[in-house]
């Protein structure tokens, strides 16, 4: 059964506290933009078809195809996703992981907090980031330079919380990543 004003309310709910968060992490203007494709039919209708609540509804669909044309549609349509970062590398002929430019690391560093706010509720702790990320396989799949950073973010936010890491994360620019 579809849900389209729960999944309506959940992806605004999240995209609301990205956009919190962006300001937070000194993107604020970026944060404007975070996610509007969600709202188009192409994600929109299997969002709303596949919703329930304690997941992205793009794991439902990728159960029942084998894929998720939603994912594929916003993933290469929003740079705050490491796998939007791949390209031809024209020394071994593969498609590989090139480094993001902070910007969108800070964005994708806001998206897994808010997300972990959404999907745990109350239960929620600085933790949940930190631990989803090096449960799964992000780091193996993102550029090595990009995952440092996420992951030194993370662990800065589970120990030190939202206020000191988004504190330190405002003051960087490109030029202070080598």
């Amino acid at each position: 059964m579809a849900h389209p004003f729960r999944h309506f309310y959940t992806i605004t709910k999240h995209r609301h506290k990205v956009i919190a968060h962006c300001f937070r992490a000194g993107i604020g203007f970026q944060g404007l933009f975070h996610d509007l494709s969600k709202y188009g039919p192409t994600e929109f209708i299997p969002g709303a078809r596949y919703y329930q609540g304690t997941r992205s509804p793009n794991e439902r669909e990728r159960e029942l195809f084998g894929y998720s044309a939603a994912w594929l549609h916003h993933k290469g349509r929003n740079r705050h996703h490491f796998e939007y970062w791949n390209d031809l590398n024209v020394t071994t002929k593969l498609y590989e992981p090139v480094p993001m430019p902070i910007r969108y690391v800070k964005e994708m560093f806001c998206d897994r907090i808010a997300a972990s706010k959404i999907y745990q509720g109350k239960n929620y702790t600085d933790q949940h980031p930190l631990t989803y990320f090096r449960r799964g396989n992000a780091r193996k799949k993102m550029h090595a330079k990009t995952a440092d950073l996420l992951e030194g973010w993370l662990v800065m936010l589970a120990e030190q919380g939202e206020k000191a890491t988004f504190a330190h994360i405002r003051t960087l620019s490109n030029r202070d990543v080598k």
